[in-house]
């Protein structure tokens, strides 16, 4: 009886009709698919998030886009500026970095330590220092264990930052890092092979002494150094 006065009533099958456009209208995008962007303050390298341009809202897909942008430490900047040059920090450089950070909020600790780096070099997995690394028995598990062992274990109750500042001497290897790839010249970009030996010339600090212990050695940065010299490597 109801469909019938509906048929017979054109207004309200105009309205059934208009109330079913209004249901199968695109709804806008949930918030995650909104512009955002990442960035670390100590590395100096922005991601930025935008979605894919599209004409029209499919709920089960939607292409996302990644724009990185790279600048230096900061405590480079002037230097760099004088001396005209602006190196480039390599995709893998900048995943191990990210990764750092992560480790060093995995195992609680306050700060992002040269430690940490090497953990970050070697979680990456693919570039050639963690390739050198692995091919002399320097693993993953063996420096994790030899960080603990080194520094204890952070408080389980304990929150570390999203962004664990660097510590003084990780500012210091990434600035080793930027200084060898401005000696060398070239339009290059820095490599996880440039933050491991800037991880090695810190004679001090915790990096340096679990590479030692693990049996790195100058020897070994030597030839890690010739191998990245190589026209043949590749360390993306």
């Amino acid at each position: 009886m109801a469909a019938a006065q509906s048929l017979s009533n054109p207004s309200s099958t105009t309205s059934l009709i208009s109330q079913s456009r209004n249901q199968s209208k695109p709804t806008s995008p949930p918030s995650f698919l909104k512009p955002h962007s990442l960035q670390s303050p100590w590395l100096g390298f922005k991601i930025s998030f935008q979605p894919s341009k599209t004409t029209r809202y499919l709920p089960n897909h939607r292409p996302i886009t990644a724009t990185i942008s790279l600048s230096l430490p900061t405590s480079k900047t002037d230097r760099v500026a004088s001396a005209g040059k602006v190196p480039k920090w390599s995709r893998r450089a900048i995943k191990s970095f990210a990764m750092a950070e992560l480790e060093a909020r995995k195992l609680k600790y306050p700060t992002t330590g040269t430690e940490s780096l090497l953990m970050g070099i070697l979680i990456e997995g693919i570039n050639l220092a963690a390739k050198f690394l692995r091919a002399n028995g320097i693993t993953l598990f063996k420096v994790r264990d030899e960080t603990v062992k080194l520094l204890g274990k952070g408080d389980m109750f304990f929150f570390s930052p999203e962004h664990p500042p660097l510590t003084e001497d990780a500012q210091r290897a990434l600035d080793w890092a930027v200084d060898e790839k401005l000696k060398s010249g070239g339009d290059g970009e820095i490599t996880t092979t440039h933050l491991l030996l800037g991880i090695w010339s810190e004679v001090e600090s915790p990096g340096h002494k679990i590479l030692a212990a693990l049996g790195f050695n100058d020897a070994k940065s030597k030839e890690l150094t010739s191998m990245s010299s190589e026209p043949e490597s590749v360390d993306g």
